[in-house]
């Protein structure tokens, strides 16, 4: 058997970070948004923005309707995006989907996202795992 197949799929880190994740917030402006749907697993997120002068997040609010890796990877993404701008939000996109697809050993220097380690090995997961930060991502991009 492949190691990390006993492992339990949910940990106790991951739960309390899908338990974490935030109610949608009314923003006073809302200055960009997205929405994404992963095709293989029918996750949905819906991101709004409130961006600073120089195009950097000030505030976020997220709908989301995922699994407990995704709403977990939700939290993480929300927490660490204030202050965040169009080029980190995709290079945390870019080393996080060489992380999941085995192409690089570290998931990157977002906060925290190395707690999903788990879900490496579930490529069905993936999906929803990357759906936040390409959102955030999205929706910088379109703020330009």
């Amino acid at each position: 058997m492949a190691a990390g197949m006993n492992a339990p799929l949910y940990t106790t880190e991951i739960l309390r970070l899908a338990a974490a994740l935030p109610e949608p917030a009314r923003l006073e402006r809302v200055d960009a948004t997205a929405e994404k749907r992963s095709p293989t697993c029918g996750s949905t997120i819906a991101v709004a923005l409130t961006l600073s002068a120089d195009g950097k997040v000030e505030a976020l609010s997220q709908r989301v309707h995922a699994c407990a890796f995704g709403q977990a990877a939700a939290t993480l993404m929300a927490r660490a995006a204030l202050g965040c701008d169009r080029q980190r939000a995709e290079t945390a996109l870019a080393a996080l989907e060489a992380w999941l697809a085995g192409k690089r050993d570290d998931p990157g220097d977002w906060p925290g996202v190395a707690a999903l380690a788990p879900v490496r090995s579930r490529q069905s997961r993936h999906g929803a795992v990357l759906l936040p930060f390409a959102a955030l991502a999205a929706a910088l991009e379109r703020s330009r």
